[in-house]
C-alpha cells in the first residue's frame, strides 16, 4: 500500500450571486441599442398604417440582424452583415416551409433542435456575435410554431429580407462620419488595459489575471484591424503602431510609460488624428520604426483558417444544443404547453463554452426570465392601447435589452422576456396569465432540462486541445529565442516570431479556461500551463529589448540569452 499523501478532491462549487454581480456598460452600449431601434421601428410603422401588423414578426426578423457586427470595421461589417442577413433568411426558410408541411409538433422540436444546434456551431466557428445564434434561434424556432401555407413563404420570405436590408444599411451608416471608429475603439481597448497592467507591474502587484485580460484585449484590436486587411489605409498603419506600442507594454511592463499609453488612448477614442508613437531614441520614420508593421503585413497576408477546421472541436457543444433544446421541447410538450419554442431557446440560450460558464448563463437566465413576466405584467395595459402603443412597447423593450445586457446577461433578459411575450402579441391580444404562467414554466424546463442535456454531454478533448495549445507555445517560444539570440535575425523574422508567440499566449489562456470549466474529465496540466506562461512572458520581453523596441536593461548578452532560452 502507498503511503503518499493522496490528493485532495477537489469541490466545485456551483456560481449563483457571482453570476449575477453586475459589471460595467460596454463602452458603446448604445450603437446595438440605437441600431435595433432603428432598424425595427419604420417597417412595424408601416405595418401599423397598414393595419397589418400581424406581419410584424417577419420583419423583426430582419430587423434584428441590426444587432450584429458593431465591433467590426465597416468593410469586413458589410460582408458579415449580408451573411447574418442570409443566415437569419435560411433558418427562416426552413421553418417556414417545415410548418406549411406538417403541425406535427414532435417533427416541428426536432426540427428547431436541429436547426438550433447548426446555428450554435456556425456562430461560434465564426465568431459572429453577440449575440450569436440565440436571435437566430429565436426566429426559426418560434415561426415554425406559426401556422403557414406554401404560398405564403414566399411573401413572408420577402418581408423578411426587406427589413434585413434595411438592417444592413442601419449598420452601415455610420460609417460616412466615422470610417475607422471599430478600429480606434479596439486600439484604446487595448492601449488601456496595457496601461493598468503596467501599473500594476511596476507596483509590485502584478496580476495573472490582469496580465491575460490585457493580451485578450491587444490579440482582439489585431483581429479587428486584420478583419479589414484587404483595405489599409494610413489611419490603419497608425493604429497598428499603437497596438504594437500595447504589445510592447506587455512585455516589458517596468519600461513602460503608463501615462503615455492613456493619452494615446483617450486620443484614439475621438476622431481626431491618429498619434504617432516615434521613439525619442531615434528619428521619425526611420527604418526600425517602419519595421515595426513588417509582421504585421505578413500576417495581413494569410487567408484564414476554412471553416471547416473550425466546426470539429465543437462537436460536443453542437451535441449538447440539439439534445438539449429537443428534451426541453418535449418536455414541455408533455406538460401541456402550446408554445414549446420558449423552452426550445432557453436550453438554446445556455450552451457556452463550458459546463460552469452554462450553469452561470442558466442562472442569468431564469432570474432574468422571471423579473421579465412581471415587467411584461406591468406593461400589458399600455401595450394593448392600440397598434402604435405596442409597437412602441417593443421598441422600447428592444432598447432597454440592449443597453442592459452588457451589464450581465440577466439584466437584459429582463427586457428581453416582456419583448417576445409582446411579440406573440402582433396578431392579436392574448390573456396575460396564461402567457406568463406558460413562459414560467418553460423557462424551468428549458433550462433544467438544457443543463441537464450539458452534463450529459461531456467534452472529453478539452484536455487534448491544452495539450496542443502547451506544445504550440512551446515551439513558439523556442523560435523567438532563437531568433533573439541569433545575431542576424531580419526584423520581419523577429516582429513575426513575437506576434506568433504573443498569439499561441493568448490561446493557451482561452484554451485552458474553458477546459478548466469543463467537469468530468482528467486532471489538467495547470502547473505546465503556468510555467509555459512565465517562460513565454520571459521571452517576449527579450525579443522586444532584440528588436530595439526598448532601451537595454543594462543586462550582458549571456544573461539575455541565459533568460531567452530558459525552460
Amino acid at each position: 500500500m502507498s503511503s503518499a499523501t493522496p490528493t485532495p478532491t477537489r469541490v466545485r462549487r456551483l456560481p449563483v450571486v457571482g453570476a449575477l454581480r453586475l459589471g460595467r456598460p460596454s463602452d458603446v452600449w448604445f450603437k446595438p441599442a440605437l441600431s435595433v431601434v432603428a432598424a425595427v421601428a419604420p417597417p412595424s410603422l408601416l405595418l401599423v398604417a397598414l393595419g397589418r401588423l400581424d406581419l410584424a414578426a417577419y420583419t423583426m426578423a430582419g430587423s434584428l440582424c441590426a444587432l450584429y457586427a458593431h465591433h467590426r470595421p465597416y468593410a469586413a461589417r458589410a460582408k458579415v452583415l449580408a451573411w447574418v442577413v442570409l443566415g437569419m433568411l435560411g433558418g427562416l426558410a426552413v421553418a417556414l416551409v417545415t410548418a406549411s408541411l406538417t403541425r406535427n409538433a414532435v417533427v416541428l422540436v426536432a426540427v428547431g433542435a436541429l436547426l438550433a444546434a447548426v446555428q450554435k456551431a456556425v456562430c461560434d466557428a465564426t465568431r459572429v456575435g453577440p449575440p450569436a445564434h440565440v436571435i437566430l434561434t429565436f426566429v426559426s424556432s418560434a415561426t415554425l410554431f406559426v401556422p403557414q401555407t406554401l404560398g405564403q413563404v414566399p411573401g413572408h420570405l420577402a418581408l423578411a429580407a426587406a427589413a434585413g436590408a434595411w438592417a444592413w444599411l442601419v449598420g452601415m451608416a455610420p460609417a460616412p462620419l466615422r470610417p475607422h471608429g471599430p478600429e480606434r475603439r479596439a486600439t484604446a481597448q487595448a492601449l488601456h488595459t496595457a496601461a493598468a497592467y503596467a501599473e500594476t507591474a511596476r507596483g509590485g502587484e502584478e496580476s495573472a489575471g490582469a496580465r491575460s485580460a490585457a493580451y485578450a484585449a491587444v490579440h482582439a484590436a489585431w483581429q479587428t484591424l486584420l478583419a479589414a486587411r484587404n483595405h489599409p489605409s494610413t489611419t490603419r498603419r497608425a493604429l497598428e503602431r499603437l497596438v504594437v506600442r500595447a504589445e510592447v507594454a506587455l512585455a516589458a511592463p517596468a519600461d513602460t510609460d503608463p501615462a503615455r499609453l492613456r493619452a494615446w488612448a483617450d486620443a484614439v477614442r475621438g476622431s481626431g488624428r491618429v498619434p504617432r508613437t516615434g521613439d525619442p531614441r531615434r528619428d521619425e520614420g526611420s527604418l526600425g520604426e517602419r519595421d515595426e508593421l513588417v509582421g504585421v503585413a505578413a500576417e495581413r497576408a494569410v487567408a484564414p483558417r476554412p471553416l471547416w477546421s473550425r466546426l470539429g472541436p465543437l462537436a460536443p457543444l453542437a451535441v449538447r444544443t440539439a439534445l438539449g433544446c429537443a428534451l426541453a421541447g418535449y418536455v414541455s410538450l408533455a406538460l401541456g404547453a402550446d408554445r414549446p419554442y420558449w423552452a426550445l431557446v432557453t436550453a438554446a440560450s445556455l450552451y457556452q463554452a463550458n459546463l460552469t460558464l452554462t450553469w452561470s448563463r442558466a442562472v442569468q437566465r431564469v432570474v432574468g426570465n422571471l423579473v421579465g413576466v412581471l415587467l411584461f405584467a406591468a406593461v400589458t395595459p399600455v401595450a394593448r392601447l392600440g397598434p402604435l402603443a405596442l409597437v412602441l412597447c417593443i421598441l422600447a423593450c428592444n432598447f432597454g435589452a440592449e443597453a442592459l445586457i452588457g451589464r450581465n446577461y440577466w439584466l437584459g433578459s429582463v427586457c428581453v422576456t416582456p419583448l417576445a411575450l409582446l411579440v406573440t402579441e402582433l396578431p392579436g391580444y392574448q390573456p396575460t396569465g396564461e402567457l406568463v404562467t406558460d413562459r414560467v414554466v418553460d423557462t424551468l424546463v428549458g433550462a433544467l432540462v438544457g443543463f441537464a442535456a450539458a452534463l450529459a454531454v461531456t467534452d472529453r478533448r478539452a484536455g487534448r486541445r491544452v495539450e496542443r495549445a502547451l506544445t504550440a507555445v512551446d515551439r513558439a517560444r523556442e523560435r523567438a529565442a532563437r531568433l533573439a539570440a541569433g545575431p542576424a535575425s531580419t526584423p520581419a523574422a523577429l516582429e513575426a516570431a513575437r506576434r506568433g508567440l504573443a498569439a499561441a499566449v493568448v490561446d493557451l489562456r482561452a484554451t485552458a479556461d474553458a477546459a478548466a470549466g469543463e467537469w468530468w474529465q482528467r486532471a489538467l496540466p495547470q502547473e505546465r500551463v503556468v510555467l509555459a506562461e512565465q517562460a513565454a512572458h520571459r521571452t517576449l520581453a527579450a525579443t522586444v529589448r532584440r528588436q530595439g523596441l526598448l532601451p537595454d536593461p543594462g543586462t550582458t548578452s549571456t544573461q539575455t540569452h541565459t533568460e531567452d532560452t530558459s525552460p
